[in-house]
């Protein structure tokens, strides 16, 4: 393609075959190179239907706004008027600009909301390219453009992007039925064809012991824990296991019956099961976090409860065994051994390299800022933290999140070196333009395999990279890196399955 600035890889092309004669969606690691075949896509359209338009969708501001620079960035100037729209443009300007643009670069919001108040329609759209299509599931507005888009283009094609569609067939399946996929190509870090342009990921398991202290403050909150499931068992309002999914299910599922009906049961039970969720939650921080975000979030209940918020609080707040904890926890003098095992290993790649480049991924806020502050007391660590737009209050007073401008202003601290450790919540996992980095740490495992692939893609493209996670022994650390690992091994399998249904169906089908 003599638009393209750029050589495209061996599989970019054998995919983008596919492409340009199926509906299609495109699963490859993070770094891989899936706007390219966008971009390809996009010409390849362009060309056959040179009055059309062609609309390109991501989910954020940053992810679009990437998108419309990479387009402009490989294609020659002026090949297409390429516009960009926002929430900032206000609708009747957008509805102007669509009359004369060619390639359109939105979040699925935008397009939805002209779509309701029909200030165009997509009949002259020639391609559709859906990115981290995977949230093209429930009511989101990927769902109502890709539905409009069906019925109203008059030359169809469909290219739906991810580094992971989802954990199971039933939830891929979903989104390719929503976005009318008739063909998948995936590729993974192992594919014959895409290993040679991928560089060696070297994975590491670090196993820490939970110590004998904090067992003995998880006792306590277990009693507490116990207690109030065999309460709710009594009440008939749950049967085997608890997990904290299935108390968060009943107490959603108690909240209407008590809309329709009060009945004392009901109102009991849901009180209780609010505090079950609280110990829950209490136990995680201990087990997995660390003992400032632990002791930040027993003093919140405790503030909680003097201000009369909830019975059921004050209830907690008033159990011996509770404030046992809490006293045996402020007197532990010492942090979580996961804390002291990140920065070992920090310590280690800055010695072993000084323009090293880390991402530590945590769940919570507070633990975010604690590792950020023990880090930069290390040489050579300049750390800061990386959190989404939200204002968050916890223990140390409010934390204001991260504008998207700021969020991208510390990115390009952190390529210029002025931050060399990024110590990010879930807001780094998809898309944002974060550049290559050495290690990328998980300070706790997350269940869900979508965002561990996410996560893991930012290392590793390059050049040679780490991923390390780690693992508290004996807690919910252990549960939750398992089924991580189960879920992605079930997540590849089921879209072999489709791809293989695909397949068996054309054949029938030219039967």
């Amino acid at each position: 393609m003599e638009e393209l600035k750029i050589e495209p890889r061996e599989y970019q092309k054998t995919i983008l075959e596919t492409c340009k004669e199926k509906d299609c969606l495109v699963v490859l690691p993070t770094g891989t190179g899936k706007t390219l075949i966008a971009i390809m896509l996009t010409i390849e359209r362009f060309k056959k239907f040179p009055l059309e338009k062609i609309l390109i969708l991501a989910p954020t501001r940053p992810l679009i706004e990437q998108h419309f620079e990479s387009f402009k960035k490989n294609l020659p100037e002026d090949w297409a008027d390429m516009q960009l729209f926002t929430g900032k443009t206000p609708s009747e300007k957008r509805k102007e600009i669509w009359r004369t643009a060619e390639f359109i670069f939105s979040t699925p919001q935008c397009i939805a909301n002209d779509l309701k108040k029909n200030l165009y329609n997509l009949n002259e759209v020639a391609l559709l390219v859906v990115d981290e299509c995977h949230r093209c599931l429930k009511n989101y507005a990927y769902n109502h453009v890709a539905q409009k888009y069906k019925t109203q283009a008059t030359n169809k094609k469909v290219l739906a992007l991810t580094a992971s569609p989802g954990g199971d067939k039933q939830t891929i399946t979903q989104v390719c039925e929503n976005l009318g996929i008739e063909a998948v190509e995936i590729r993974t870090r192992e594919s014959p064809d895409v290993k040679p342009y991928l560089q060696e990921l070297e994975f590491e398991k670090i196993d820490v012991d939970f110590p004998p202290e904090f067992v003995e403050i998880k006792i306590l909150l277990q009693e507490i824990y116990n207690k109030k499931i065999q309460e709710l068992k009594n009440r008939k309002v749950i049967f085997g296991f608890a997990s904290k999914t299935m108390l968060l299910k009943t107490q959603a599922r108690l909240m209407q019956e008590i809309r329709k009906r009060k009945n004392i049961n009901s109102m009991v039970a849901v009180s209780v099961c609010a505090q079950a969720i609280k110990i829950s939650h209490a136990i995680g921080l201990l087990e997995t976090q660390t003992i400032s975000s632990f002791l930040a979030y027993l003093k919140d209940l405790f503030k909680q409860a003097a201000e009369k918020k909830s019975k059921g609080v004050q209830r907690l707040t008033t159990d011996p065994r509770f404030t046992k904890a809490y006293s045996l926890a402020t007197t532990l003098g010492k942090e979580h051994p996961k804390l002291q095992a990140l920065k070992e290993i920090v310590q280690k790649q800055f010695q072993k390299d000084p323009n090293s480049r880390i991402i530590i991924f945590a769940q919570f806020r507070e633990t975010v800022r604690t590792i950020s502050e023990e880090l930069n007391k290390l040489p050579q660590i300049k750390a800061d933290n990386f959190v989404g737009q939200a204002i968050k209050d916890h223990g140390k007073g409010k934390t204001t999140g991260l504008k998207q401008r700021e969020q991208k202003a510390m990115i390009e601290k952190f390529k210029a070196g002025e931050i060399n450790v990024l110590v990010a919540t879930s807001i780094a996992e998809e898309g944002l333009d974060i550049p290559e980095v050495n290690e990328v740490i998980f300070y706790e495992p997350i269940p869900s395999a979508i965002r561990k692939i996410q996560r893991t893609g930012r290392t590793a493209r390059l050049s040679k990279g780490a991923l390390k996670i780690l693992v508290t022994k004996k807690t919910l650390d252990e549960i939750y890196h398992y089924t991580a690992y189960h879920k992605e091994k079930r997540m590849h399998t089921a879209i072999d399955e489709i791809k293989k249904d695909f397949e068996s169906n054309e054949k029938q089908n030219t039967l």
